[in-house]
């Protein structure tokens, strides 16, 4: 028996290989689809679509489409099902959804900043950065010459690309919070989004609770495009000096672009800007776990934190005791972390 599971494991690395040889095959047909629009077209279409239909619909040499619908087939982005007794089609499934570039679940934008070649690049530098000799430049500015803020505040077409893929996300988090806790916006009556961008979060939350006054705060180049809305204030600064008075505070995917000794003057800064009595700070971001590192959404946590190692001077997914520690540090006694449908979790200070 043993002999035989050693055998397994060398007939599934033979397999898991060619997995990594080309691994970025997979994001390449991807985003193929999301720029030729393929989902947009089939869910479109309402029944399974011929491939003769869809390659002149979408202007594309017929025998080339074939191969990158086959390739999405196998894949399960999209399915094949008969229309007569000579012809097939393709047809929508939850996946190929998530690629249509405005559905209500698309991560297409998400998909487009990931693939840019100025998102890809860093990855190539990801080895100097762990040696024991690197220095403390992210690869990101290695590869593009200025870290990640700087570059999008120089650069409008990788900031759009930045925000419309945060947007997406946030989009889909924050519907995932408001649905999986809603409890923890009870008596707020005033919230700070700190980090908020173009205030895409903030005006979810505004409408599912419509009780809530809205600060949008972020830097002055980022509010200065953001929509302008009655309920929501856009403010300018730097939440490392001081941050808008609100009963809350709330921080989606911020803190894990910083350390921890950032991290902890992010949240006095917080403490600061709440009501002693009643006020709170409600974190949205992974919470990895350990002992369940093994279950699919625990493994999206850690090829975040190989994302933050990449694309961020000292930013890093978190443990629960890792958050345990800074929020600790930052004067918060109790805290309680709520899991959601998403690889976030809610972390109520």
């Amino acid at each position: 028996m043993e002999v035989s599971g050693i055998e397994e494991e060398e007939a599934r690395a033979e397999v898991d290989i060619w997995n990594y040889v080309f691994g970025y095959a997979k994001i390449a047909v991807v985003k193929c689809a999301i720029e030729l629009g393929i989902a947009d077209v089939i869910e479109n279409y309402g029944s399974p679509m011929p491939l003769s239909e869809l390659a002149t619909a979408l202007r594309c040499e017929p025998s080339r489409l074939h191969r990158i619908m086959r390739f999405m087939v196998h894949d399960r982005i999209f399915k094949q099902e008969p229309i007569n007794q000579h012809t097939v089609g393709f047809s929508s499934t939850p996946l190929s959804r998530r690629l249509i570039k405005d559905g209500e679940k698309s991560m297409a934008p998400f998909i487009l900043l990931e693939s840019s070649p100025t998102w890809l690049a860093p990855w190539h530098s990801l080895s100097a950065r762990v040696l024991e000799t690197g220095n403390n430049i992210s690869p990101f500015e290695v590869a593009n010459g200025k870290d990640l803020w700087s570059y999008a505040e120089a650069n409008p077409d990788f900031r759009e690309l930045f925000n419309n893929a945060t947007g997406c996300d946030a989009r889909l988090t924050v519907q995932a919070t408001i649905e999986g806790c809603p409890e923890v916006f009870d008596g707020v009556e005033s919230l700070v989004d700190v980090g908020g961008g173009n205030g895409t979060a903030l005006s979810l939350l505004v409408k599912a609770f419509p009780w809530i006054r809205g600060i949008n705060f972020d830097l002055p180049h980022v509010v200065a495009v953001a929509p302008k809305s009655g309920s929501i204030e856009n403010v300018g600064g730097d939440m490392f000096m001081s941050i808008p008075n609100a009963d809350a505070a709330f921080l989606m995917w911020i803190l894990h672009d910083w350390d921890d000794e950032e991290c902890i003057k992010i949240l006095k800064k917080c403490r600061e800007a709440i009501p002693e009595d009643k006020g709170k700070v409600i974190i949205v971001e992974a919470a990895l776990e350990e002992d369940k590192e093994d279950d699919e959404l625990g493994f999206v946590g850690l090829m975040l934190d190989m994302a933050m190692m990449a694309h961020t001077d000292k930013g890093k997914e978190r443990t629960l005791k890792e958050w345990s520690y800074v929020l600790r540090q930052s004067g918060f006694t109790r805290f309680t972390v709520n899991p959601i449908r998403a690889v976030q979790s809610v972390i109520e200070a």
